[in-house]
């Protein structure tokens, strides 16, 4: 097959491009059928540049398993590739690659294969140097400024174009070394030699660059001469040192699909544009051409997803690293006690479509509590305790006889195979501090000076006779049972835990942020409440039941509980407790609260600070907003509080040219605030017909 660069491509002709490039040859499709023999493929490319997060396990579960669902395709035709996209070793590391194996088979999918994009680097080479010798590439010397104008020039002459107007009255060409670009249409020769040069390690960084000849009229912006290759000196965390030329994304993408046969290739919806680039290259190279499907994203309340603002949150130790409990990643939702069941089951839940929302963190949290609420057994926890001495425990020992004060309590309410503990009550007992208050109040219902509480599993009221202060803190209550029969009905009655209760910390996590959808100031936006550690809990002895000695891991292994009142927790991975000599710390993280947990929520001091610092924001945006509305579209940056004293001089239209310093501004800066104007308009329009 001998194929030519193709002409220019009018935006009527886009479509119709593409398509024609994305035809497979009957010869093509016989033999990729003759090698597939039925079997329908998918594959799971992500680049081993970060931790994979929640939306790759939505990802994961398209590509493994709803993809063949939606298709129809039996179970033992099904198969997916578990493939690293490794092409960039200045972001890529061993740690990564590890991590991405581990949550991939943690989460339960097993691949057909694992592959390396890496792996095929020489053949990818051999298909860059025919590419060459087509007359399809050529060795460039442009900087990388000057790219980013002739990218510029390119898509004001496209733009030009889709309205009807001359380009070249629009957005003349200054120098040919600019458009089409010095290097376009030098010999294949040249570029032969340049190449190997490259590949021997005879240039320097960035100096030169292997660009593909593809369309510089065309209306995608990923049509105009896509990087292939660029020169990088830095040793590769898979292949080694063997190559300073590393290909691009673009260009290896596609080809890594078609040499690993396969039939479906699905990825986001941000990757659209760079589907003709996709079905352009795979042509070029007479290739078998998947079909490409895109998906909405997994955009989820009070997260960010971006790998950027992740490493930035490790790096900056706004977490505690990656696998942080507060963490999106896969690593951190196993931490926090999302087990697979419940990230699959929200994967279900969540399907894929084309359709563009913003997904609820509420309903992360509901599909923890329904997959946890038939599995984890139960037990009693105080986070922040008060020690309670009970006066008259003897006489109450004595009315209940041997053993009377020691209940058995089944593990589940509703699972009877998963047994039951005993828990003992204690002359000393502690309970939650947010079970007492000094005051009464009609709404609270536990435990106060003048009002009695019920003590659960025991029956009886407790009552406070007295209260023992250390400075403004209780440091400790006297008080007595109530078990006679004619007691007051208790309002509610409260957990507790025995004097011989474990102690341990307890770290309670809430969002990441204090916005549902982060903006561009998300540093600004994290919730100082975030994670809050209690120091001091004390939980029920009988946990000590789910380990065996010494057997730490156990504790470790996502088995989760469900603390009465309190919510599900797992044990964390800082633990080292020893059951036996009961020596050690041991931390459990709380995955989710339970339902009832929204009616007794008291907001921390942190919590109450930031949600006024909000309002205070929200009051100070909308006179802003009152302001910038009195503004006329020209001195929109003369006058708006946010550019005030920034640029020194204007256009006639009231564009600013110059900035504060004198230095002229951009022309891509200059479109970003153009594009400011027109936004400021359109409000300023809709407050004068108001």
């Amino acid at each position: 097959m001998t194929t030519e660069a193709p002409p220019p491509t009018t935006n009527n002709a886009l479509a119709a491009r593409e398509l024609e490039w994305a035809i497979n040859s009957p010869a093509l499709l016989e033999e990729h059928a003759a090698i597939n023999k039925g079997i329908v493929r998918t594959r799971f490319p992500p680049e081993p540049n970060g931790y994979l997060h929640i939306g790759h396990a939505k990802s994961m579960n398209m590509n493994f398993r709803l993809a063949f669902e939606k298709l129809g395709v039996p179970m033992e035709q099904r198969r997916t590739i578990f493939r690293y996209d490794d092409t960039n070793p200045d972001a890529e590391s061993p740690e990564y690659i590890d991590s991405l194996r581990r949550d991939l088979a943690w989460l339960g999918w097993e691949p057909e294969r694992t592959t390396y994009s890496s792996d095929n680097f020489q053949t990818l080479y051999e298909l860059a140097v025919k590419l060459i010798e087509k007359g399809l590439a050529y060795v460039c010397d442009m900087t990388k400024a000057e790219m980013e104008a002739q990218r510029d020039l390119a898509k004001r002459r496209s733009s030009a174009r889709a309205v009807g107007k001359d380009p070249d009255l629009e957005a003349p060409i200054p120098s040919s070394d600019i458009l089409p670009g010095r290097n376009r249409e030098t010999s294949v020769e040249r570029n032969l030699k340049l190449f190997e040069e490259m590949k021997l390690g005879l240039h320097e960084e960035g100096s030169l660059t292997l660009r593909l000849k593809m369309d510089f009229e065309s209306a995608n912006p990923n049509m105009y001469d896509l990087v292939a290759y660029r020169i990088r000196y830095t040793p590769h965390p898979h292949a080694g040192k063997g190559w300073c030329i590393y290909p691009n994304y673009d260009f290896t993408h596609g080809i890594c699909d078609s040499l690993e046969r396969i039939d479906y290739s699905i990825c986001t919806l941000e990757f659209e544009t760079r589907r003709e680039p996709y079905y352009w290259i795979l042509w070029a190279l007479d290739m078998y051409r998947p079909k490409v499907y895109e998906m909405s994203r997994l955009n989820l309340e009070y997260t960010v997803l971006s790998k950027r603002r992740l490493l930035k949150l490790v790096n900056a130790k706004y977490v505690r690293g990656w696998d942080d409990p507060r963490m999106p990643t896969i690593s951190g939702l196993r931490r926090r006690g999302y087990t697979k069941e419940i990230i699959n089951n929200f994967c279900n839940d969540v399907g894929a479509t084309r359709a563009m929302n913003v997904v609820e963190m509420a309903k992360l949290f509901q599909v923890a509590r329904t997959t946890l609420a038939d599995n984890t057994r139960r037990a009693m926890a105080v986070l922040t305790p008060i020690k309670v001495v009970i006066t008259n425990f003897d006489e109450e020992a004595v009315k209940v006889g041997e053993g009377g004060m020691t209940f058995e309590v089944q593990n589940s309410p509703t699972d009877p195979s998963y047994g039951s503990h005993t828990v003992t009550l204690t002359q000393t007992i502690y309970i939650d501090s947010e079970d007492f208050r000094l005051e009464d109040d009609s709404s609270y219902f536990r435990l106060s000076p003048n009002q009695p509480v019920g003590l659960k599993y025991h029956g009886g009221n407790l009552i406070c006779d007295d209260i023992v202060k250390d400075g403004d803190k209780i440091k400790e209550l006297t008080c007595h049972l109530d078990s006679s029969e004619g007691r007051p009905k208790p309002k509610s009655h409260i957990t507790w835990v025995p004097s011989d209760g474990i102690t341990c910390e307890v770290r309670v996590y809430n969002h990441l942020f204090t916005e549902p959808e982060p903006s561009d100031r998300w540093e600004e936006e994290l919730n100082p409440a975030s994670e809050i550690v209690h120091p001091n809990a004390i939980v029920d002895p009988s946990v000590l039941e789910l380990v065996d000695k010494k057997d730490v891991d156990k504790w470790k292994s996502n088995q989760a509980l469900q603390f009465e009142r309190l919510g599900y927790f797992v044990v964390d991975t800082d633990t080292t407790f020893d059951s036996l000599t009961k020596a050690g710390k041991l931390v459990f993280n709380r995955t989710v609260s339970l339902k009832e947990d929204k009616a007794v929520k008291k907001i921390s001091d942190a919590e109450a600070k930031e949600k006024e610092r909000r309002a205070e924001q929200q009051r100070k945006d909308a006179a802003a907003r009152d302001i910038l509305m009195t503004i006329d579209p020209t001195d929109f940056f003369k006058l708006a509080p946010e550019y005030k004293g920034k640029f020194s001089q204007y256009d006639e239209t009231g564009l600013p040219t110059h900035n504060a310093d004198g230095s002229e501004v951009t022309k891509s800066g200059r479109k970003k605030l153009e594009k400011e104007r027109v936004k400021h308009a359109k409000k300023f329009g809709k407050g004068a017909k108001n």
